[in-house]
């Protein structure tokens, strides 16, 4: 019974609570014993929130017995990314320098989680401070991946992929700057959408590349991802960036997914020298496939989005530079040094050689070194250029295509450890992402079959103007059911199983 409960669908779960065939906490107690049984050897998660869990269960299935009306996703266990704040258990963003944290107050993400009676499991592993595409950055080790657990589940929300690939959660959380929700989708043979950038309040999410990051839904199937979507999305006073505009519907849309008569783009820009034969491959299937199910494809040509990667590289870590400057050994977190003989710039400086890893210390340093006095416009002015470039060249493609079409990914995961000395390497895991988070547009990771080579998953991304989010589920969940009827579900029915 508890295996065929973790298998079942986040829809599917919430359907069989309403109804009363099953009971919050029998899913929640299934989904635990399951992280209980595997996590030692995935190590998805950092915490594990037990008894608060079963606490929120049991006040679902109170709620049923009182005949209140729950909402689509009431009792569906979560693995949520731990870089929201949750009040009385840990944050720590997976660094050292937040070790043992506990913050006093809720992420606006983490309330709205809450207040759909979403259960929380707890906190996922990450790399540290989102900088990463692996989760080997991470201060308490890595993530394997669950189809091969000697390969990485990708970055930097690696945790939150691999805790849905290995069914210990049906929904999860992550966030994405440069690929970060949907390169791990795309490695695990999950759904990772990335909304548009000030759909997803930021309020308590402890920030990266403030104008960059967006936290968005992770599931198994497009309906999932749709519902935890219409969940979190929406306008919140608390975060200056957030979007005061109604959320798309994305449910509706994910309900009644289609191609027929729309234009697709493909960019001669999102493939060549570097991709993976068999994700090639994967991907000019899924093109015929949007052409037999009635899309029209279109060729685009948009030649900045070669720049993205130099650029995201300067902008980025010129942002998090400023952001981790209130990380100081002074205020909370780790202290280093502090034996009453040091001042306090020794203590902040001894403190974050303690604290920060290498991946935080290199884009720190990459960071204040382009905006120092004589280099900002040579490095920071030229990226944020760049970016204007990139951004016209999507509103150029938009009206010509309704969504674009690439590969999330240029290979398959890779070993766990073989990029881990080559940064550059591991820069170019997010090729194909990275152009949507400099535009701010809306886009999605599903998966498109395995490649011949090696039997490990396929990303199918799906880019959609900004605030046109419902697209991405339209065309995704066409994609989706396509698949299924073709090849079967990759993941739920070929995934190796633990």
């Amino acid at each position: 019974m508890s295996d065929h409960i973790i298998r079942l669908t986040a829809a599917e779960t919430a359907e069989k609570i309403a109804s009363g065939e099953l009971t919050a906490v029998e899913v929640t107690e299934a989904h635990l014993a399951r992280i209980e049984a595997v996590d030692e050897k995935v190590h998805a998660f950092l915490h594990v929130d037990r008894e608060g869990a079963l606490a929120q269960a049991r006040a679902v299935d109170e709620k049923r017995a009182r005949g209140e009306k729950l909402g689509p996703l009431a009792g569906v266990p979560l693995a949520l990314k731990d870089i929201f704040t949750t009040e009385g258990i840990p944050t720590t963003v997976g660094s050292r320098i937040l070790e043992g944290w506990i913050p006093p107050y809720d992420a606006t993400l983490t309330k709205r989680l809450k207040a759909a009676d979403v259960v929380i499991l707890g906190k996922t592993n990450m790399d540290e401070f989102a900088m990463g595409s692996s989760t080997e950055n991470s201060a308490y080790g890595p993530t394997g991946n669950p189809w091969d657990l000697t390969r990485i589940p990708g970055g930097s929300g690696g945790g939150s992929s691999a805790a849905l690939a290995s069914f210990q959660a049906p929904l999860a959380i992550g966030t994405d700057t440069g690929g970060s929700i949907r390169q791990p989708a795309a490695v695990t043979g999950t759904v990772g959408v990335k909304p548009t950038y000030g759909a997803v309040s930021r309020y308590g999410m402890v920030a990266f590349s403030s104008s960059l990051d967006q936290g968005g839904p992770c599931a198994r199937t497009v309906l999932d991802a749709a519902l935890l979507h219409e969940v979190i999305a929406g306008h919140d006073p608390m975060d200056s960036t957030s979007i005061d505009a109604p959320v798309p519907p994305v449910v509706e849309a994910a309900r009644n997914g289609s191609v027929a008569g729309m234009r697709v783009g493909v960019v001669k820009q999102f493939r060549g020298e570097g991709y993976q034969a068999g994700v090639v491959q994967r991907f000019d299937e899924s093109v015929e496939l949007l052409k037999e199910l009635g899309a029209e494809v279109v060729e685009l040509d948009c030649p900045s989005f070669d720049l993205a990667l130099s650029a995201y590289y300067l902008i980025a870590p010129s942002e998090c530079s400023s952001n981790l400057a209130r990380f100081d050994g002074l205020r909370y977190g780790l202290r280093t040094g502090d034996d009453g003989t040091r001042s306090a710039e020794e203590v902040t400086s001894l403190t974050r050689e303690a604290g920060f890893g290498d991946e935080v210390k290199r884009r720190i340093m990459l960071g204040t070194y382009a905006l120092s006095s004589g280099y900002y416009d040579a490095y920071y002015g030229s990226a944020q250029k760049v970016r204007t470039l990139i951004k016209q060249e999507f509103e150029q493609a938009f009206e010509q295509v309704d969504v674009i079409v690439s590969p999330t990914t240029p290979t398959t995961a890779f070993p766990i450890g073989e990029r881990a000395d080559d940064p550059m390497a591991m820069y170019l895991a997010d090729l194909c992402t990275i152009p949507t988070n400099l535009a701010g547009n809306a886009a999605m990771s599903l998966p498109c079959g395995l490649a011949p080579e090696d039997d490990l998953p396929v990303g199918l991304q799906i880019i959609a103007p900004a605030m046109k989010d419902d697209r991405l589920y339209k065309v995704g969940a066409a994609v989706e059911a396509a698949f299924v009827e073709k090849w079967g579900h990759p993941l739920i029915e070929e995934a190796p199983s633990l």
